[in-house]
């Protein structure tokens, strides 16, 4: 079995038992609850997969792109409209 690498670099025996410790000293859940994606709605959001052909997609792409949004968001912002949703 390889060794272990985060981001190309070795893990040592020494930053597993940093970790050890810290996670044995706890953590501030508020610190924590604030890392990850950002929230898109009310709640926790739903993973929807859609088809979409080539040149739909292709569209998505440069829009977003133009717009600098995510995929995601632009196709939420898509969807608000059409359904009337602020």
């Amino acid at each position: 079995m390889g060794e272990e690498a985060i981001d190309g670099q070795p893990v040592t025996d020494e930053m597993i038992q940093g970790w050890a410790n810290e996670a044995e000293s706890g953590y501030e859940v508020e610190t924590l609850r604030k890392r990850g994606r950002p929230t898109v709605g009310d709640g926790p959001g739903a993973i929807v997969p859609v088809r979409m052909d080539a040149v739909l997609l292709a569209a998505l792409n440069a829009r977003a792109e133009q717009e600098h949004v995510s995929r995601s968001e632009a196709i939420r912002e898509a969807v608000r409209t059409w359904a009337h949703i602020a």
